[in-house]
């Protein structure tokens, strides 16, 4: 046996001492075991890894499956002693995932068995068992001596037996040359000791894996960025069951940004990506700095494919080159769109996008929305809106924007109808990777119906500045984190010479419980005032109203609001809404949800809370798409009015908040 480890260490070229165990029944060690596999297997030998690194081969999975001869049916048996090993052996088993469709002939089955002995032997070693024993019988016979042209049943009896062996712990788990702390808390990265790699601690391969990563990385946050693992030997002491692991790392020389050069572009300046990086000549190196720069570049939608290239070597001079390679899009783009609630009827809204318009990254979008179809059918009592959008990136700092909005509305509501046009214009400013800010100036005339002032007209021009803080992990269907934004609006009214303040602040949150967050809480808080004139001198789109599918489901858009002595709804000048939803995913592509929304307006800019809450409570169903989930709610109103329907029914793209 120790022989036989020898020779696999030298095939493999790496340090994988094997002391020899007492005396066992006939059964070879595990390493011992596959190394001879690989010897008297007449197939290409495949790639084989320890600890997760690739020591030879390639890893094509046509050589595990090659289409030879007929399909050849199996059964296959599991025997393992350990249950929860057991499930984890199942889960990295071709042969077992594979166990309802039939292999590529003999030889796919035998391939497919051979390269089994690989995955299980990855799968023990990833739960700390060094010294197992594995053995894959097709038709009685061990995989690793049969022949490709072996015949074989129909179908073929493949019974798979591991004895896991005992449990390994870590007796030396030394990083040599490990970073010196830091006191930047955004160069700190956690202590391996603390992930597993620590004398005492089950020898898990995963816990080696994340110290050579965390070591490296370590040393990369401060700015040596061709740091690398120069040593890595782990010993197995078969007769003592532990394992001494010694990873050594050469940090090389610390670097700073040189040139930033950018390939594959073709439409879209080079020298002005290159300067939207960030990346600056003669900074320092900091992986972070990479991360977000990929991120801004991503949102410039500019590209189908984009990477960041370090050069191998740090220039003698300290600066490290980098290389950015890029693929673009299409510039043009054209999409169609729609929405239905049994409430507020369906929608259908269209745009045009030039997302380079000028070779900067410019966007240019028109688009045009119409809605309300179902509930009416006649084209005046449809709402309208048609407008353009014009976004230039990269002013002043690669982190402010520019925007520029025109559009024509003509809305009809339960409380009133609006035609309006409305300008605005400002920039946007992303301080970090959750905090943003904006500032915009903002003009609108528009004119209202309604059956409870008349025909009106407004004039208003006013200020729109913003905070977000959003750490969702994912915005479209957050499994955690939190969304806070906080609105503050003044503005002027010509018509009636009327000053006035809107503010609003919004609160959402996030937890999934478990690694994979099957089951997630969500809760959402929003708070508004209005200060300024009576709600008759003000333009009713700034009043306060709630109800919809993104507000109080259950109730019709915009429908919940301050009711007149004359029985009118208007808007008011508070909000509350709050809203709690528990999200269940089912399968990977399905989930359920269960929700309660509630909602007030209020007729002072301080809320009383002298009308009731109107709350609606329902649940729904989730399709997964890579896009975000397809969203069909069904809603109930607690507290129906006349005019309220009692079953609301909502579809839409992406979570409610």
């Amino acid at each position: 046996m120790r022989a036989e480890s020898l020779a696999c260490r030298e095939q493999l070229g790496v340090d994988l001492t094997v002391q020899s165990p007492p005396p066992r029944r006939p059964s070879r060690s595990i390493v011992a075991a596959f190394c001879a596999a690989l010897a008297a297997a007449p197939l290409p030998a495949h790639a084989f890894e320890i600890f997760g690194i690739k020591l030879f081969g390639s890893r094509d999975p046509a050589q595990e499956d090659l289409t030879i001869g007929d399909p050849q049916r199996y059964e296959v048996e599991f025997a393992v002693a350990d249950d929860d090993i057991g499930k984890k052996l199942k889960a990295a088993s071709t042969l077992w995932a594979d166990r309802d469709e039939p292999a590529s002939g003999a030889a796919g089955l035998i391939a497919k068995a051979r390269g089994d002995y690989r995955r299980l032997l990855a799968a023990l070693y990833a739960e700390g068992r060094y010294g197992g024993t594995i053995s894959i019988r097709i038709d009685g016979r061990e995989a690793s001596g049969l022949a490709p042209d072996a015949t074989l049943s129909q179908p073929a009896r493949v019974a798979v037996a591991v004895d896991p062996g005992p449990l390994f712990h870590f007796r030396q788990a030394d990083v040599v040359n490990q970073a010196p702390p830091t006191a930047d808390r955004h160069d700190r990265v956690d202590d391996p000791r603390d992930e597993g790699f620590a004398p005492g601690a089950v020898a898990r391969s995963g816990a080696v894996l994340r110290a050579e990563r965390l070591a490296v990385e370590a040393w990369r946050q401060q700015g040596y960025a061709r740091a690398e693992i120069a040593e890595r030997r782990v010993e197995a002491a078969h007769g003592e069951n532990v394992i001494d692991a010694r990873i050594a790392v050469a940090p090389g020389r610390k670097a700073h940004y040189g040139p930033v050069t950018v390939e594959g572009a073709e439409r879209v300046d080079a020298g002005w990506i290159a300067w939207m990086t960030g990346l600056r000549h003669g900074q320092e190196y900091d992986p972070d700095d990479i991360k977000r720069a990929s991120t801004r570049i991503a949102r410039l939608d500019l590209f189908r494919a984009a990477r960041f290239q370090e050069a191998e070597f740090v220039n003698d001079d300290g600066l490290l080159p980098i290389t950015y390679i890029v693929q673009e899009r299409l510039p043009r783009r054209f999409g169609v769109g729609g929405t239905w609630s049994s409430v507020d009827g369906g929608g259908i809204e269209a745009f045009w996008l030039h997302r380079n318009l000028f070779g900067r990254a410019e966007r240019l979008k028109i688009e045009g929305k119409v809605a309300g179809i179902g509930q009416t059918f006649k084209p005046d009592e449809f709402t309208y809106r048609v407008g353009a959008s014009f976004v230039k990136p990269g002013v002043y700092t690669p982190d402010t924007s520019f925007s520029a909005s025109l559009f024509g509305d003509r809305e009809v509501l339960e409380a009133y109808t609006r035609t309006a046009v409305t300008l605005g214009a400002g920039l946007t400013h992303e301080f970090t990777e959750e905090l943003s800010g904006r500032l915009f100036a903002t003009a609108a005339r528009s004119r209202f119906d309604d059956d409870e002032f008349g025909r009106r007209d407004f004039m208003t021009v006013g200020l729109a500045g913003g905070l977000t803080y959003d750490s969702r992990d994912n915005a479209a269907d957050a499994t955690r984190g939190v969304f806070l934004e906080t609105v503050v609006e003044p503005f002027y009214e010509f018509e009636r010479g009327n000053p006035a303040i809107r503010a609003t602040a919004e609160a959402r949150a996030y937890y999934g419980f478990g690694k994979e967050a099957r089951l997630v809480l969500a809760g959402r808080l929003k708070l508004g005032m209005l200060a300024g004139p009576p709600a008759a001198e003000l333009p009713p789109d700034l009043l306060f109203f709630a109800g919809g599918g993104g507000s109080v489901r259950g109730y019709a858009y915009r429908n919940i609001g301050v009711t007149t002595p004359s029985g009118n709804v208007i808007g008011g000048r508070s909000l509350t809404e709050a809203s709690i939803e528990a999200r269940m995913r089912v399968t990977p592509s399905i989930g359920l949800v269960a929700f309660a929304d509630a909602g007030y307006v209020g007729a002072d800019a301080v809320p009383s809370f002298d009308d009731r809450l109107r709350v609606g409570v329902g649940g729904g169903l989730r399709y997964i798409t890579g896009l975000g989930p397809i969203r069909l709610d069904v809603a109930v109103p607690l507290d129906r009015r006349p005019g309220d329907p009692s079953v609301a029914f909502y579809v839409g793209l992406g979570q409610a908040f």
